[in-house]
C-alpha cells in the first residue's frame, strides 16, 4: 500500500493575538521531521493574495472562535486556500466559554478546498475581552496547553505513519453540528478608543489590525464597521491608550470573568 508522504508542514493561522499561531507551533513540535513554512493569513493583505496551493505537506490549520463560529475574516482567506487531498490538521482556540460550531466549521471548509482532515482540535487561548479587571483565561495558552498540543501532535505523527493515500483518509468526526449556529448581528457600531494623552503614535495598533480598520495621523482613527472586535490594538499597544470601554463590551467581559472561570482543558478529536 502506497503510504502518505509529507515531505514538509505548512502551518496556516488566522492569530490576531497570537494564541491560535502559538497552539498550532506547539502541535507541530509534536511531528518533527521535514521543513515547516508558515502561511499566516492574519495581515489585511491575505485576503487579496494569490490563491495558494498545497501538495504533499501536512497543512495544520487555525483559527479562533468569536461567538461559537469561525470570525469572517478567516472563512474568507480560508476560503483562498486549495488543496489536492493534502492532510489537515483544523484546530479552534477559543476563550475558555464555548467553541459551539467552530470546529465543525473549519473542518468543513478545509474539505471544500481539498484537504483531507486527519486530527482536530480546540484549545483554550486568552479571551480578546481579557483585563485585569476582568480576567478571562489569564495567559492561556500556557506551559501546560503547550504540551497538551506537543503531545497532540505526537499522536499525528503516528496515525500518519498508518495511514494509506492520502485519498483513503476516512472523514474525520469533529464535535459541534450543522446547520451551525447563526452568527450574532451588531446593533451598533462598536471599537476600541484610543486615549490621546498616552498615545505616542507609534501605529502599533494599525499595524497588528487584521481587519485595516485603524489609521495613524493627527488622531488615531478606527472605522467600527471594519473592526472584528479582536482586540489586538488593545492587547499590543505599548502604552496602554488602546482601551476598549464600550458599555456592552464590558457587560459581556464581567460576564464571561464571573461564569468561565473553571479552567476547561483541549479537546482533541483522531
Amino acid at each position: 500500500m502506497r503510504k502518505t508522504k509529507i515531505r514538509s508542514i505548512t502551518l496556516v493561522y488566522f492569530s490576531p493575538t497570537r494564541t491560535s499561531k502559538q497552539i498550532v507551533e506547539g502541535i507541530a513540535k509534536g511531528i518533527p521531521g521535514g521543513s515547516i513554512r508558515h502561511l499566516d493569513l492574519t495581515p489585511p493583505e491575505a485576503k487579496r493574495q494569490e490563491v495558494q496551493e498545497f501538495q504533499e505537506e501536512l497543512a495544520i490549520i487555525g483559527a479562533p472562535v468569536y461567538g461559537g463560529r469561525l470570525p469572517l475574516d478567516a472563512v474568507s482567506r480560508l476560503q483562498r486556500l486549495k488543496a489536492k487531498d493534502t492532510p489537515a490538521v483544523v484546530v479552534v482556540v477559543y476563550g475558555n466559554r464555548a467553541y459551539e460550531d467552530a470546529l465543525v466549521e473549519l473542518r468543513d471548509l478545509a474539505v471544500e478546498a481539498g484537504f483531507k482532515p486527519v486530527a482536530g482540535g480546540a484549545f483554550i487561548g486568552e479571551h480578546s475581552y481579557h483585563t485585569d479587571e476582568t480576567p478571562i483565561a489569564r495567559g492561556r495558552p500556557d506551559a501546560k496547553d503547550l504540551k497538551n498540543a506537543r503531545d497532540f501532535g505526537q499522536k499525528i505523527r503516528e496515525k500518519m505513519r498508518n495511514l494509506g493515500r492520502p485519498k483513503d483518509i476516512p472523514p474525520l468526526q469533529v464535535s459541534g453540528t450543522y446547520p451551525y449556529r447563526e452568527r450574532g448581528h451588531r446593533t451598533e457600531a462598536i471599537a476600541p478608543v484610543t486615549y490621546e494623552e498616552p498615545c505616542i503614535k507609534c501605529g502599533t495598533c494599525a499595524a497588528v489590525c487584521p481587519s485595516a480598520a485603524i489609521t495613524i495621523g493627527t488622531l488615531v482613527m478606527t472605522e467600527p464597521d471594519l473592526c472584528m472586535l479582536c482586540c489586538a490594538c488593545v492587547k499590543n499597544c505599548p502604552t496602554g491608550a488602546r482601551i476598549m470601554e464600550h458599555p456592552r463590551i464590558k457587560k459581556i467581559a464581567n460576564w464571561l470573568s464571573a461564569n468561565c472561570r473553571e479552567r476547561k482543558e483541549a479537546e482533541t478529536f483522531i
